[in-house]
């Protein structure tokens, strides 16, 4: 009788492990090991719960359920290609182990830590023993191959390509779908069974989607769209984000004044390159939390008041500002900074302009629609996705609560004299 583990998921409801299958017992032996019990210690969202206070899930539930996806349209695509299943041990390794490589608090590493967990995550799949010899029970060329789905453009299979970095991969379905849930912001959920059902190959190995799937992808990216707008790229987001960049850029401007820090922090601020294995593994969202704790009780300023915002949640405030002009915009942020500096803040610390963009949907790199006689990509079929690959820019002047007043005021002021 083979053994079986269930994870209980809020979006996949039972997601089984069968140990008498290879390919599930490898998923079980990955799922144990050191460095994915770590994502349990890596938040899905950042620094989001900040806003959204259910925000607090985890990198490793949703690697869990990113598999859970790959198995379900696994089992649909040998279907109508039965010669797909020599994939399965790629497949269901990348879909597990594609954000292993995420630093403290997720994306945010990348932009305060300039971390890049692609990198990472092949890193630890080709060289980190614990896993690279999990891997190479059931196929030594394992490794090498989910590697080069993590980062490579030359690629060995276009088909597990799509299923595990495109515009609609197994990654986005669950996130979409998992963030929505968690911050409570449900605009509608993704219909993940009818995109499933209508997946498909095209004559050229690709995968592609049926006609009767066009309007469940919609929905998909309509979701994608509002997610990004209103949790991703909230401002409260980007202020947290410039707060933890302003305290980094303290400590690498004033490490002679004896700042306290472990050895493997040490490394991933002043030199990443020497940052090993066990160093890696160290830094998740626990340790950096108590290092900002540490800064706020017992450092000197700006970084104890820098600490103090982000751990107590009193933040600094932004407005929008995308409406003005660049040089609008220059004399707000003027105007500002001398508002800082009158009231005792350091203006390059506490007082900026923020800019951010997000990118619409890129066809390119995603699914085209095939009907049994011809493929064509979304767009051509679809008015509505034809929009949403719009981009859109946008800029916040980010400054102190105390000077609140007087940045609104100044903005209204200019925004009233640009229209005479």
């Amino acid at each position: 009788m083979s053994i079986k583990r269930i994870f209980h998921d809020p979006i996949h409801k039972e997601i089984e492990f069968d140990a008498g299958k290879p390919e599930e017992l490898m998923i079980m032996e990955l799922i144990d090991t050191v460095a994915f019990q770590r994502l349990r210690r890596i938040k899905q969202l950042g620094a989001a719960s900040l806003l959204f206070h259910g925000a607090e899930s985890s990198r490793f539930t949703h690697s869990i359920g990113v598999f859970c996806i790959a198995r379900k349209i696994y089992k649909k695509l040998i279907e109508s290609k039965s010669s797909f299943c020599e994939n399965k041990f790629v497949l269901y390794g990348a879909a597990l182990l594609h954000d292993l490589g995420h630093g403290p608090l997720s994306h945010t590493s990348e932009k305060i830590f300039k971390h890049d967990h692609e990198q990472w995550s092949k890193n630890l799949v080709t060289n980190y023993f614990p896993i690279n010899s999990i891997l190479k029970k059931y196929d030594n060329e394992l490794p090498r191959k989910i590697g080069e789905l993590f980062q490579s453009k030359q690629l060995f299979s276009k088909p597990l390509k799509t299923l595990i970095s495109s515009e609609i991969d197994c990654d986005r379905l669950d996130y979409l779908l998992r963030d929505s849930y968690n911050t409570g912001t449900n605009y509608g959920l993704v219909d993940l069974e009818r995109i499933i059902s209508a997946l498909t190959f095209s004559p050229d190995g690709s995968i592609g989607i049926k006609p009767k799937g066009v309007i469940a992808i919609e929905h998909f990216l309509v979701l994608r769209n509002l997610m990004y707008r209103t949790i991703y790229n909230h401002r409260i987001n980007e202020i947290t984000t410039w707060i933890l960049e302003k305290i980094l850029h303290t400590i690498k401007h004033n490490y002679e004044k004896n700042i306290w820090l472990d050895n493997s922090l040490y490394k991933l601020i002043f030199s990443p390159s020497k940052v090993d294995f066990d160093d890696f593994i160290r830094n998740d969202d626990v340790t950096f939390y108590y290092h900002l704790i540490r800064w706020k009780d017992e450092s000197f300023e700006p970084l104890s008041t820098l600490c103090k915002m982000f751990i107590d949640r009193d933040l600094l405030k932004a407005s929008d500002i995308s409406f003005l002009s660049k040089m609008d915009r220059l004399k707000i942020l003027a105007f500002a900074s001398k508002l800082c500096e009158k009231n005792g803040y350091d203006s390059e610390i506490f007082c900026g302009i923020k800019e951010r963009s997000f990118k619409g949907f890129e066809s390119n790199n995603a699914l085209k629609i095939w009907d049994g006689t011809y493929q064509s990509a979304l767009e051509n079929s679809s008015a509505l996705i034809k929009t949403l690959m719009r981009s859109e820019e946008s800029s916040f002047i980010i400054y102190p609560d105390m000077i609140k007043n007087e940045i609104k005021n100044e903005i209204s002021l200019i925004k009233n004299n640009s229209k005479i």
